[in-house]
Parts: C-alpha cells; structure tokens; sequence
C-alpha cells in the first residue's frame, strides 16, 4: 500500500520547473519574432559599435592594422596635448551657448503668436515648422553658403543702401555667426512642441488676470513661464544635446575643413577629420567618448537645476 500511495504521489507531482517557461515562451514567440528585427538592429548596429569603440579608445588603431592597447595615452593626449581639440570645444560651446537660447526664444515668441486665434494658423505652422522637416541637410546647409557668400543674397541686399558685406562664410570673425542663424531658423520642432504646451494652459488664469489688471508682460511672466516651464525643460535638453551634435552645417559650410582658421571647427567635425581623413581611429573613439561625457555633465546640470525653476501642476510646493 505504501508503494501503491508513493505512485500515487509521485502521479500528482508538479510539473517541472520549466514547464511554465517553455509554455510563456511558446505564447509569446509571435510578440518575440516581431522583435526579432529590432534587437538583431539593438545589438548588431548599436550596442556592438558602442562596446568596440570603447575597445578602441584604449587602442592605436588605423582601420588597416589590428588595433594595438595603449590604456589611457589617447584620453591623455586629448586633455593635455591637443591644442585643436581645445579650439574645437570652444566653438562647440561658443556654437551652443548662442543658438540654443536664441532657438528657444523664438520658437516660443512664434508659439505665442500662433497659440492665438490667427486666421489660416495651421498654414503658418506648416511654414514655420518646414525647415526644422528638412533638418540639418546637405541641401539646406549649400543654400545658407550660397546666401551669405561674396555675393550671396544678404550682401546684394546690403548693396541696395550702399553697404558693402564681407564674404561671411570666409571671414573667420563672422563664419560662425552664420552658423548660428541657421539653427535659430530651424526653430519649427520646439514651436511645435512649445504650442501643444501653450495649449494646456488653463483660460481661465488670464481671465482672472486680465480682470485684476494684470498686464499682458506680467501674465507672461507669472501664468506662461512657469506652467511651460516643463516645456521648457525639455526643448532645452533636447536642443542642447543636438547643437553638441551639430555636424553637416559646418562641414559643407567649411568645406570639411573647420575654416575659415578653424573657427567653424566644431567638435564632431573634429572626430570626423580624426576618424577618416587621419585614420587615427582610436584616438577618434576616445573623442566620441569624451563628448558623451560632456553631453551628459550638461543634462546632469540640466536635471539637477530644474528643482529650482520647473514646475509641475501636481507638486505642491
């Protein structure tokens, strides 16, 4: 009897462990094979890359001989030797101080203007949103050298009222400025995205406003900034992440080159020269290195300043 009732235990076992696993995996092998092209994407296009350029940032490699270890002498000679470089960090910031904020500021002024009842304000928004479409092209990047080249439109326009312009793409003192007015002029992402916050902001606040005399300045500064301050914070990670990023302007602006002496030698340009033109490919890794640990300093500040300024509806504060 005892047999007969371990048999019968033993009858009534569960099932193994991994019964269950088998089952869920079968139920989901459709949602994994859906997958499948993205995580073959994942792993062969972006994470590969990423963990073989850390490799190479540690190595002296050419794409033409096996990459030989050096550790630190690339991160050394990048912080303490290279003189270019410096120049380039400087135009990078210079590049990024300047346009980022102008971007911001008009994109948010167009915003405004188009948060009210315009007739035909979706036409204006297509407009306005179409050159931030075209983004940073190679198309739209020869037209902005040919507009202010020697004799581009801006300087025939100056010559109707007897001005006579420099060749503003050539002249070290004003090629970066061009640079700069043409990001601002791709303000149409964060107006979009600055419009769809204006939108959430309740009438009601500047009715009660308007109705204790509040100013349309005041309403700006007390009702609008701070309920799009979120908005704010966000257009500001954003673009600042793209103007470190920020490559084809200046590259076919400068010819590749970074001129007129290096004023437009912004710091991708620089990792490009490195990687491809002096096939000096694991110093330019350790460049690519370098720069996400700048992009990542600024938005850590980004992020740990917005306790002071960003404001969110359901805080209570």
């Amino acid at each position: 009897m005892a047999s007969v009732g371990q048999t019968d235990a033993g009858r009534g076992s569960p099932p193994a462990a991994g019964g269950p696993l088998r089952r869920g995996l079968g139920r989901n092998a459709a949602g994994y094979l859906f997958l499948l092209p993205w995580l073959v994407g994942f792993f062969v296009l972006t994470l590969g890359p990423t963990l073989a350029s850390l490799y190479y940032s540690f190595t002296n490699y050419d794409l033409l001989t096996a990459p030989e270890w050096t550790g630190l002498a690339n991160y050394r000679y990048a912080f303490f030797n290279d003189d270019r470089l410096r120049g380039a960090v400087a135009v990078t910031f210079t590049y990024v101080l300047w346009s980022v904020p102008l971007k911001l500021a008009a994109a948010l002024g167009l915003a405004i203007v188009l948060d009210r009842s315009v007739r035909g304000v979706g036409i204006y928004r297509a407009i306005f949103y179409l050159p931030s479409l075209l983004g940073a092209s190679v198309a739209v990047a020869v037209l902005w050298r040919q507009i202010f080249g020697a004799d581009g439109l801006v300087n025939q326009l100056l010559a109707v009222v007897g001005i006579h312009g420099p060749a503003w793409v050539t002249h070290p003192d004003y090629a970066l400025s061009t640079l700069v007015i043409l990001a601002v002029w791709q303000f149409g992402s964060p107006m979009i995205i600055f419009l769809a916050g204006l939108r959430q902001i309740p009438q009601d606040l500047y009715e009660a406003a308007s109705m204790d005399g509040a100013s349309a300045w005041r309403q700006f500064w007390k009702i609008t900034l701070p309920l799009l301050a979120p908005v704010i914070f966000f257009n500001l990670v954003l673009q600042t992440i793209e103007g470190f990023k920020a490559f084809t302007q200046a590259y076919i602006i400068s010819g590749g080159t970074g001129g007129p002496i290096d004023s437009t030698l912004f710091y991708s340009l620089y990792l490009y020269e490195e990687a491809f033109a002096n096939f000096r490919m694991g110093y330019a890794s350790a460049l690519a290195w370098i720069l996400l640990f700048i992009i990542a300093i600024f938005t850590a500040i980004a992020f740990g300043t917005s306790k002071y300024w960003v404001y969110y509806e359901d805080e209570s504060r």
